[in-house]
């Protein structure tokens, strides 16, 4: 393993988690805070999976790639909400030299190939671009209509957005869905009234906190920003994954791993026991035939199959996919100076027992590259 380009891909990634403090105008459902960029785009991408459910796997894989990358420029150029006035001109080149800041931070062939995907979907012309970008338009309007309690102001504007605004899109390329929310997610049996209400659902992981905090440490992380910020990780290290792993996959699986703490709730790696554990495996066993129940037979199975594989831990996806989330955690800490380890006063030799064994199955290089550092910090 090339260490300077794994040196330059970490660098990019400690980067990213700077999108989980971008503000965003939208709501969570349960209208308890705005959301960040970070956790948008998560749920864009779990959209993505489930509005289009009938795409080739390679078309898919795109735009779930763009989507992970799309909001990445708002660390530099911030969000602007759709319906406020500015300057687009001066927004498009803060954002242009945003990208390329960030993606300069990566090994230049990979720099280059994210930038271009960020750049076909900012350009919004070819297929897989603008069924990206309709994802992307229709995630907020979802949220607007399932909102507990719904905001007056945001119905009004999110129904101008529908029929004359950038929401407009979805009429062209996913008319189902448009003429669904049009309809403000009126309760149908049709599949795409099943798929509406998935991605609805899994807005709940967003207050699902995790042990883990940000890089500056400023608060802990919740599992759908983790889960972004862990595809983007299969995204930028599939290259390192063992031989027989196919990147694409362990990204599905990472966006999909932790929505059943929606109902299970998120249980720190250092605090479980033997007991805690299996007790743990019955709840999210229940909650994930719950959450992927929510979806059509036909597409909530290979969901739950997905999900399930990744428990396991015994392919080559699923090892991989289960070392990327042992992984981060040490990196945050590494950024934050260790914060959230002294707290659960955690030593070197828990986290080589409960992490490092884990990502030595599938990458020992990654350990290997880690480990040091993390002797230093608990030193």
């Amino acid at each position: 393993m090339d260490s300077t380009r794994l040196d330059a891909q970490l660098a990019f990634l400690t980067e990213a988690d700077k999108l989980k403090r971008v503000i965003r105008a939208s709501t969570l459902t349960d209208q308890s805070r705005q959301e960040n960029a970070a956790e948008h785009s998560w749920q864009a991408a779990l959209a993505a999976m489930a509005w289009l459910p009938d795409l080739p796997d390679h078309r898919l894989d795109r735009i779930l790639s763009m989507l992970l990358l799309h909001d990445l420029v708002e660390i530099d150029a911030g969000d602007q909400p759709f319906d406020e006035p500015h300057d687009a001109a001066a927004l498009e080149r803060a954002e242009r030299a945003a990208a390329e800041r960030l993606f300069g931070l990566l090994p230049a062939d990979q720099g280059a190939a994210f930038h271009a995907l960020w750049s076909e979907f900012e350009a919004k012309e070819t297929p897989d671009a603008r069924l990206a970008k309709s994802v992307d338009f229709g995630v907020p309007v979802l949220q607007t209509f399932a909102a507990s309690p719904r905001r007056a102001d945001h119905v009004e504007g999110t129904l101008s957005n529908l029929a004359t605004g950038r929401a407009r899109l979805l009429a062209e390329t996913l008319p189902d869905l448009h003429a669904h929310l049009s309809a403000a997610c009126a309760d149908t049996d049709q599949p795409v009234a099943a798929r509406a209400r998935f991605v609805a659902e899994a807005d709940r992981l967003k207050t699902v906190t995790r042990a883990t905090t940000l890089t500056d440490g400023s608060r802990f992380e919740n599992s759908a920003e983790h889960s972004w910020h862990l595809a983007l990780y299969a995204l930028t290290l599939g290259e390192h994954a063992p031989e027989g792993t196919r990147p694409s996959r362990v990204i599905r699986m990472l966006l999909l791993h932790d929505l059943v703490e929606i109902d299970a709730g998120d249980a720190p790696l250092y605090l479980q026991t033997p007991e805690t554990q299996a007790l743990m495996a019955e709840k999210e066993e229940a909650a994930a035939a719950r959450l992927f129940g929510l979806l059509p037979d036909t597409e909530g199975a290979p969901h739950h199959a997905l999900w399930q594989e990744f428990e396991a831990a015994e392919t080559p996806d699923a090892r991989f996919a289960k070392a990327l989330d042992r992984f981060q955690p040490p990196m945050q800490n590494i950024a934050s100076n260790g914060v959230s380890w002294r707290a659960n006063n955690v030593t070197y030799e828990m986290i080589d027992t409960r992490v490092g064994r884990v990502i030595r199955r599938a990458t020992p290089a990654l350990w290997d590259h880690i480990a040091p550092k993390i002797t230093t910090l608990l030193a």
